[in-house]
């Protein structure tokens, strides 16, 4: 597995191997920390291409606040042994400066509420910094298919629309959200978390579960969602932001419940901020 820290390096190892040409390529975009999620992403790539690059960038200007950028954690070492193992075949680690050709800067973008709803709301700008990341590892590396956890369902379509309109030959592969053996959903951020906040969080995906068995029993969905949402509200210990119906396509709170395809929920617990989903019915 071989390192790469520079777009100049990056463009020289492609050129110098006639990888864009002669190789499929898989992307798997990331801010580093890795943990068994990424490396799921890294063996569906390994799998389905004959190359696979994993960038890893905390990428400033996706961060809302200077503190949740400096207190993202940083696991190079680590994250170049879980990469190998899963299949990498490049690690892309540039500087924001490096890959953004200058001071990182993102344009600001608007489609709706599909980037100003839900995580667009509760962090303006932020997926101004995904779009604009994205589209420079697009441009950098021109992969055949890049890979997303499902995890950041909201960023899933937001990439997705951004590849329709700039770059209709990469496709956008959604993969499973994974969680532990208690349930969490994995992320970076997790390490952060104390023994108790671990079990505080817990009771995310615990509601988002019971949404979906209530539903299957036969409650309606508004009904089953306003009292999880409820319930939530009352633990002392979870700042609540959001807990709601959502279809994929659009992320509007104006979708009717029977449209909703995914129960959604972020929240702060034990000072670190956690989202999380579930699927219901896939809607056409």
């Amino acid at each position: 597995m071989k390192i790469i820290r520079t777009s100049v390096g990056l463009n020289h190892w492609f050129n110098e191997h006639n990888i864009q040409i002669n190789k499929s390529l898989g992307l798997v975009p990331t801010m580093g920390a890795l943990h068994q999620g990424h490396a799921s992403l890294i063996e569906k790539a390994s799998k389905e291409c004959d190359l696979v690059v994993v960038s890893i960038l905390v990428n400033p200007t996706q961060f809302n606040e200077k503190d949740d950028l400096d207190a993202y954690p940083r696991t190079m070492a680590a994250d170049v042994e879980i990469a190998k193992a899963a299949g990498c075949n490049v690690i892309f680690a540039p500087t924001a400066e490096d890959l953004y050709g200058g001071k990182p800067k993102a344009e600001p973008v608007n489609w709706g509420d599909l980037t100003h709803s839900f995580e667009g709301k509760c962090r303006p700008g932020h997926f101004d910094g995904v779009i604009a990341v994205v589209d420079k590892l697009f441009d950098a590396i021109k992969p055949d298919k890049a890979y997303f956890g499902a995890k950041d369902l909201q960023q899933v379509a937001v990439v997705q629309k951004m590849a329709q309109i700039r770059y209709p030959n990469i496709e956008i592969v959604s993969c499973e959200l994974i969680r532990d053996s208690k349930g969490l959903a994995l992320s970076s951020r997790n390490i952060r978390l104390t023994n108790q906040g671990v079990k505080q969080a817990l009771k995310l995906s615990f509601a988002l579960s019971k949404v979906v068995e209530k539903i299957s029993a036969g409650e309606s969905e508004k009904t089953a969602v306003d009292a999880a949402r409820n319930e939530l509200k009352e633990y002392d210990e979870i700042d609540l932001e959001y807990f709601n119906g959502v279809n994929f396509h659009t992320f509007s709170h104006e979708d009717k419940p029977f449209e909703w395809s995914h129960i959604v929920v972020a929240a702060n617990v034990d000072g670190v901020r956690l989202i999380d989903n579930i699927e219901l019915e896939v809607v056409d």
